[in-house]
């Protein structure tokens, strides 16, 4: 039976693929969990539009990231954190403090998620840190923590 994908699905494919599968999985399962829907013409003409569109922001999303990452590339982030004898650091620093100096510094929003750290940082200094926007598209700043006063 051909279907419609409705939803990105693990090992079937991407919201718009057309896919054969057999008439059980998708009268039994694809169906009813609304994953996808029965292929007919109209269904058909339907989703080839709605793929395009998906393809069209996908490409706008694209550039934008594109932009944030020329913005952020080799520029500089300065956080400040509590420190205690021996200028030692009460904890480390948090990929959400690194979030929030970019955000403050750059009014960009960035996820932490998307933020690499090449070691934990439990010290004064300098790092290069890494931020994976999109696949292939990452920016390195450099971000250096100071003692607050």
């Amino acid at each position: 039976m051909k279907i419609i994908l409705q939803k990105d699905f693990p090992n079937l494919g991407e919201a718009g693929d057309i896919k054969e599968v057999s008439d059980g999985y998708a009268r039994n399962f694809l169906i009813p969990k609304k994953i996808a829907i029965r292929a007919d013409e109209g269904n058909t003409k339907v989703a080839l539009h709605q793929k395009k569109l998906i393809e069209l922001k996908k490409e706008k999303r694209k550039k934008s990231l594109e932009g944030i990452a020329k913005t952020l590339q080799n520029k500089e982030v300065e956080v400040f954190v509590n420190v205690g004898e021996n200028d030692k650091l009460f904890g480390s620093v948090t990929h959400q403090d690194v979030a929030n100096a970019i955000k403050k510094a750059f009014d960009v929003e960035i996820d932490k998620r998307k933020i690499e750290f090449p070691e934990n940082i439990k010290a004064l200094g300098t790092y290069n840190i890494k931020i994976k926007l999109a696949e292939g598209i990452q920016a390195v700043i450099k971000l250096k923590v100071s003692k607050s006063a």
